[in-house]
């Protein structure tokens, strides 16, 4: 999904008109026989009336743009979390009421298009009428598809789609991106941009071993992330490339094993980044960090609280400037002996955006550890600030704010 670039708008914005007027061909002492400013002492006055102009001419603040001055502390603080829903469970409504939670994303197995249906129109009752809620879901394909039944139709695992090509990856995704328009869900968690190894092939749990994967070529599964991002964006579905930088090289799953599991390979300029960077420059939204270690980028940390990982790697050198969300931190046994208040400020101070959370419980701990934190200094208030504005550009592009 392209993205504005939301702090900078006001900036480029008079660059551009500062532009248009050094183009003007009234402008030009040699084309109109009009006097040289400096000759006549003209210029001053000729600075101001510039001025002027660019004033005139500059882009009104976006949506988002206001928002950001207007909502409180712990506002902001929510927009910073999203929680789950599991299916069949009476909706939690606090998440959004009290801890104004940015949004919800749908788990387990949804076979009722209306319960879903339900669920959403929960989620927008519960959020300012000026801040709906972000609805988000993983649907990938193959046996990761948490929409089932009426609630949307089956579409083939990443590793039989890469197997078949980008032109099948198209059509699947645009299938997936069609029927969560049409369930009122604007985020895909999807597509899964991890590299098998070949020499892991299905002994790679997380991945392989659950057919997630385009592929064991980096380029030809960034062929296919690149096509299922372009999809997805093609319904207004913004897509998440996961999980950042890989789980391709891991044998066991982050989700279920309290092991710090490593992947001792993956660093820089690691080949496997590659149908990372595909997904990037495809115009992705969002992208999910693993919670598994990789010491060759820093040593006994995972991922989503690596300021390696996040703001070395993927913002400084891959040129991310979306949101960065983190893997499950509500139930995930990788990061279960991690207090839920360090789980919030790890993931800000490594320059992350998003605390993703299987557990509606811990919603409250979580705003009140984003809000605490940033009311111990400006840099600290700055950096929430900043991840908040992300998740309301984002939430413009998709269509959900208005002026």
């Amino acid at each position: 999904m392209r993205r504005r670039h939301l702090l900078a708008l006001a900036p480029v914005a008079a660059l551009a008109a500062c532009t248009e007027q050094d183009e003007d061909p009234q402008a030009d002492p040699e084309r109109t026989g009009a006097a040289d400013p400096e000759e006549t002492g003209d210029g001053q006055a000729e600075e101001s009336a510039d001025e002027g102009r660019v004033e005139e001419t500059s882009e009104p603040p976006s949506a988002a743009e206001l928002l950001l001055e207007d909502l409180p502390s712990r506002e902001l603080a929510g927009q910073l979390v999203l929680v789950g829903i599991a299916a069949g469970t009476e909706f939690p409504a606090d998440v959004l009421t009290e801890h104004h939670a940015a949004g919800v994303f749908l788990l387990q197995v949804w076979e009722s298009a209306t319960a879903v249906d339900d669920t959403v129109a929960a989620a927008r009752e519960s959020s300012r009428q000026d801040l709906p809620p972000l609805i988000a879901v993983d649907q990938e394909g193959g046996e990761v598809r948490m929409l089932r039944g009426e609630a949307a139709r089956r579409t083939p695992s990443a590793e039989e789609l890469g197997a078949e090509g980008p032109a099948a990856v198209t059509e699947a995704y645009t299938t997936i991106g069609e029927d969560l328009a049409a369930r009122g869900i604007q985020v895909a968690f999807s597509p899964v941009a991890d590299v098998v190894d070949p020499d892991l092939g299905d002994a790679n749990e997380p991945v392989g071993g659950l057919d997630r994967g385009f592929g064991t070529d980096p380029e030809q599964v960034g062929e296919c992330v690149a096509a299922a991002v372009e999809a997805l964006d093609a319904q207004g579905v913004a897509a998440t490339l996961k999980h950042f930088p890989g789980l391709g090289r891991v044998e066991q799953n982050t989700d279920f094993s309290a092991e710090g599991i490593e992947d001792p390979v993956t660093g820089m300029d690691d080949p496997f980044l590659e149908s990372f960077a595909a997904g990037i420059d495809a115009g992705a939204g969002l992208v999910m960090m693993s919670s598994a270690i990789y010491p060759q980028l820093e040593a006994d940390v995972p991922a989503m609280f690596s300021r390696v990982a996040i703001q070395d790697l993927l913002r400084d050198r891959m040129g991310f400037d979306g949101l960065v969300i983190t893997d499950d931190i509500g139930n995930a046994k990788a990061v279960a002996a991690v207090p839920v208040a360090e789980r919030a400020t790890r993931l800000l101070e490594a320059g992350g955006d998003v605390l993703v959370t299987a557990d509606p419980s811990i919603t409250g701990q979580l705003v009140d550890a984003i809000e605490d934190w940033a009311a111990a200094g400006p840099e600290n208030e700055q950096r929430v600030r900043e991840s908040a504005a992300r998740m309301l550009s984002l939430k413009e592009d998709l269509g959900l704010l208005e002026r």
